[in-house]
């Protein structure tokens, strides 16, 4: 790396003379040194604290924000045995305040905190029940005490206050990162209060915090991935914590927790020579550094950082197969253990993914997917700091065992092995790394994760910028001889079977007392916080009459254009006002020309032409629209429009294909009944629309077996006859763009008429029902439900905007602070009140929660109380009101987004951003307005109770006092 220094500036300066010497001073004074890459397209400054602290900054200008991730080098590989899921329980608590904030008095509350502490100890060595449930009583009466001067959620109140968006954390094996995305004004009050927090954290509200990692965990009881990666590391590390812990910890494990051991490892790993802040947005790079040094500069570091080593890995010699059972689809998932994530090692091995697996034209999308010769196979690489992992996973059709699908996967490696792949192929996927990679440059997220990645897994940042050059000199021959070396019979396999996983245990419920909200009190911290004045960042609305371009083609067709010059990438999209509420069979068409050709080309061949032009097409369809979207390099839009122009009038029908596609329907309807989050959606859409409803509006199998696929074809075709609106943004002028268009696609000299819909329609609640389907699981999926069919204004958007931002929207709402904060009920709460997307739908108002099936009537009762009777809190108003104006003031519409926004403004019958209307309406709406409209739209009203859940582990007899239960089948709601 080239380094920009204080002492390099001198030496040079030495022999220009005294004047020059000065001068240098002068200026370099002023500047913080740095690292930094030549060549570096995010331009990215590197900076170390004195105490070792990272600083990662990126300037991109395009919104006045900045992404933050503030990235510690620790995760659960650093866990204690004997209390695994110790580093997500303590990104959990980082949320709880410290020795400023989260507590009206913190040294009345310490005795009660140390007491909790010490209490817990003893109560992890207990085995006896009836011991424990004694012993957790005390420690929750103890807890009352502490609660008395706690105040949940002051650090959610004060990222509120300053406009923040995304406030969260997560943690994986080897990082725990905490994640926020600010208004670049607030830059100064953000590091003040991630300062103290980082610095000063106390662990309070530890018994209802734990509830809510308990939900976590029981929620994952039913994700079957996360079974098979857990079983699949366990065969890749052996004795590793890779392999030997899961971040979510052991049952056992969270039921016996420690806050010693969490103190200790906060103390030991939370230092500044062990963590980086990455930084990318609207920034100025040196008032940022010296705004960080100010709050995180006496942050003091550690001597040495005592990381866990463990032992090499036993080679695998031969293959290790294991098997999992789960309620989901059959699936495979296999891996090899790689190097670590800093070695060179995983250029070769993201090239050789994509090889295989590029969503076009790697061996297993021409050879295996594309062929439907099995459900799905796919290819990717997880890099972490001690070692790697390449994987493949898949999933059989119809008919297919497993183990089949497998081989067939073992295959395409061997082809891949003998080189036996397209010469065009590497090339290709060099050209769309490179595109992805340049594309993903306006993203202050990716930029941001990059830095993440970077200093957790000690990836040096020049190696990292030259990753493209390194990679675009990878030749056929070296890939091959790696995959032979690389890919050998060393791998682990997993099967996931299905079925009834007879293992499954979940953490049970212990009896808790809700904590207080505490909500009239405030820390002086907060206080200050909230009441810091910076130099407001001014609104900038979307202008359709001035930020886009209307314009009709030379056939008629409507164009909206926004040109940019800044780099070679183009979107292009056909918005055809017809979609499956015309006609349900639009996306089944959509999905068939996937797999076929025409009379020139093969199926084959135009996968790689799009591929080789790194350029690709979708086609969607949402209720009343279709949209054709073409995306890629701008110097081969001709050739890619002229491509998929003579795929879509072109297409030739291959009946073998067409029966395959059929059965791979098929198949995929089999596994969504045995998907949790799929069975919700279909018994929200049947309780919402009726019967007639997006999940049921779909052909049926005899159908679709009876259908000619010509009928198919010529649907897809037949699209151009309707007046399409023309969407495009990249370098190319409007005139070009008229020109392609209109030489390329044939428009009739008449548009047809676009046919009548079927509109999916919300039905009312009238009064109270209970809705249940069955799903067996540890866990309930629940919402309620409220529609009396109130025609939508968009007068009204202001006061639901406030309203869902004081009540149900985010962490400092009173649905969180109340289901989750106070009583530990729910990891996942929520409400909203609903908008519709277009004009003529309704306002409808829904909660949503997951829950412990024996928590449900909880949730049940705590909802209700809220409903018809929502607190009055007039600070938690006022910060809801400041974070929505800081928010909208702080938001911009760039780029393609000003097209498609344009778009949504029209289908609400606008031609203004709403944003700027509800910003303009916010200063005058008040607390009462809020109340006012609860109680006129919400509170006392009829509600369709949702549920979906194993009715053995509900209660039956509370549900029925609300209304009669109503049982639908999986067959109902899904409609086959």
């Amino acid at each position: 790396m080239r380094k920009h220094s204080l002492n390099r500036t001198l030496m040079k300066g030495l022999s220009l003379g005294i004047f020059f010497l000065l001068a240098t001073l002068t200026v370099h004074a002023q500047h913080y040194s740095y690292e930094s890459v030549p060549n570096d397209p995010m331009q990215t400054r590197i900076y170390t604290l004195k105490n070792g602290l990272k600083i990662y900054l990126s300037v991109n200008k395009e919104k006045p924000r900045v992404q933050t991730y503030i990235a510690v080098r620790t995760g659960s590989r650093n866990d204690p045995k004997e209390t695994t899921g110790l580093a997500h329980y303590l990104e959990h608590l980082m949320f709880k305040g410290t020795t400023h904030f989260g507590s009206s008095n913190v040294e009345a509350e310490r005795p009660y905190l140390d007491s909790i502490e010490a209490r817990f100890e003893q109560y992890r060595h207990i085995t006896d029940p009836a011991a424990r449930k004694q012993w957790y009583h005390q420690i929750d009466s103890i807890s009352q005490l502490a609660a008395r001067y706690n105040i949940p959620n002051e650090y959610d109140k004060m990222m509120t206050a300053i406009g923040s968006e995304g406030t969260n954390a997560y943690t994986s094996n080897d990082v725990t990162c905490y994640v926020e995305n600010i208004p670049s004004n607030e830059l100064d009050t953000w590091a003040k209060v991630q300062g103290d927090r980082f610095q000063n954290m106390v662990i309070r509200g530890f018994h209802t915090e734990l509830e809510a990692v308990y939900e976590e965990y029981n929620i994952g009881l039913t994700s079957d991935w996360r079974k098979m990666y857990a079983a699949l590391f366990a065969k890749l590390f052996p004795t590793h914590p890779y392999g030997t812990q899961t971040t979510i910890g052991l049952g056992e494990h969270l039921k016996n927790p420690s806050i010693t051991n969490i103190k200790n490892y906060f103390n030991k790993y939370y230092v500044p020579n062990n963590v980086a802040i990455c930084l990318s947005g609207d920034l100025n790079p040196d008032e940022t550094v010296a705004i960080i040094e100010k709050y995180f500069g006496t942050w003091k570091p550690s001597a040495h950082i005592d990381v866990p080593q463990f032992p090499v890995q036993p080679a695998l010699t031969a293959p290790v197969d294991t098997t999992v059972i789960g309620k989901e689809a059959p699936t495979f998932f296999m891996g090899w253990r790689a190097d670590a994530g800093n070695s060179l090692q995983m250029d070769t091995l993201e090239i050789v993914a994509q090889l295989l697996s590029n969503g076009q034209a790697g061996l297993f999308d021409l050879n295996l997917n594309q062929k439907l010769k099995v459900q799905e196979v796919g290819a990717g690489v997880t890099d972490m700091n001690d070692y790697s992992v390449f994987y493949l996973y898949g999933q059989p059709k119809s008919g297919q065992t497993l183990q089949e699908a497998r081989a067939l996967a073992l295959s395409e490696i061997e082809k891949l092995k003998k080189g036996a792949f397209s010469d065009d192929l590497l090339p290709s996927i060099i050209n769309n790394y490179k595109r992805y990679y340049y594309t993903q440059l306006d993203n202050n997220q990716f930029r941001a994760n990059q830095y993440v990645d970077a200093f957790i897994n000690h990836k040096d940042w020049k190696q990292e910028v030259d990753k493209l050059n390194r990679i675009s000199k990878l030749t056929k021959a070296e890939l091959v001889r790696f995959a032979n070396k690389f890919l050998g019979n060393n791998f682990a396999c997993v099967y996931k079977e299905q079925g009834n996983d007879t293992t499954i245990k979940k953490v049970e419920k212990p009896s808790i007392t809700p904590i207080p909200t505490n909500n009239d009190k405030q820390s002086d911290f907060l206080k200050e916080i909230v009441n810091t004045k910076t130099t407001p960042i001014q609104p900038q609305f979307v202008d359709y009459k001035r930020d886009l371009t209307k314009a009709t083609t030379k056939k008629g067709l409507p164009v909206l254009y926004k040109q940019d010059t800044s780099n070679d990438l183009f979107t292009l999209c056909f918005v055809v006002p017809y979609g499956d509420e015309h006609n349900p069979m639009l996306s089944y068409a959509a999905g068939y020309l996937d797999y076929l050709g025409t009379n020139k080309l093969s199926n084959e061949q135009i996968k790689q032409q799009f591929y080789k032009l790194a350029c690709d097409y979708s086609i969607s369809e949402r209720n009343e629209v279709s949209y054709i979207t073409l995306s890629g390099l701008n110097s081969n839009l001709p050739q890619a429009l002229a491509l998929l122009n003579n795929l879509l009038n072109n297409a030739k029908v291959d009946k073998e294909a067409y029966e395959l596609y059929v059965e791979q329907i098929l198949k995929s309807r089999s596994d969504k009944k045995a998907n949790q989050k799929a069975n919700f959606a279909a018994l929200r859409n049947y309780v919402t629309y009726g019967k007639y409803n997006p999940t049921r509006n779909i052909p049926s199998e005899q159908e679709l077996k009876s259908m000619n696929p010509q009928e198919l074809l010529n649907l897809l075709k037949n699209l151009k006859n309707y007046k399409q609106t023309v969407l495009y943004y990249g370098p190319s002028s409007l005139k070009a763009v008229d020109q392609l268009v209109s030489k390329t696609i044939l428009s009739p000299k008449k548009f047809a008429e676009v046919p009548a819909i079927k509109r999916y329609k919300e039905e009312a609640t009238p009064q109270n029902e209970v809705i249940i389907a069955p799903y067996d699981a540890k866990n309930i999926y629940m919402v309620q439900l409220h529609n009396e069919n109130k025609l939508w204004s968009a007068d009204h958007a202001p006061i639901i905007a406030l309203f869902n931002e004081y009540f149900g929207g985010g962490m400092n709402a009173i649905v969180f602070q109340e289901l989750r904060e106070a009583r530990g009920l729910a990891y996942s709460a929520s409400a909203v009140y609903a908008s519709p997307y277009r004009l003529g739908g309704n306002e409808s108002f829904y909660t949503y929660i997951i829950t412990q099936n024996d928590k449900m009537m909880d949730c049940v009762t705590e909802f209700n109380k809220l409903l018809n009777s929502v607190p009055v809190r007039q600070s938690g108003f006022d910060l809801a009101k400041q974070s929505l104006m800081k928010s909208l003031a702080s938001a911009r519409t760039t780029k393609y987004s000003i097209l498609t926004s344009y778009l949504a403004a029209q289908r609400l019958g606008l031609d203004y951003s709403l944003s700027e209307k509800i910003y303009n309406a916010l200063p005058s709406l008040q607390l009462q307005d809020v109340i006012n409209f609860e109680k006129e739209n919400i509170a006392n009203k009829p509600f369709k109770y949702i549920i979906l859940g194993d009715e053995k582990e509900l209660d039956l007899k509370a549900l029925e006092k609300i209304a009669p239960i109503k049982r639908v089948t999986t067959e109902e709601i899904f409609g086959y």
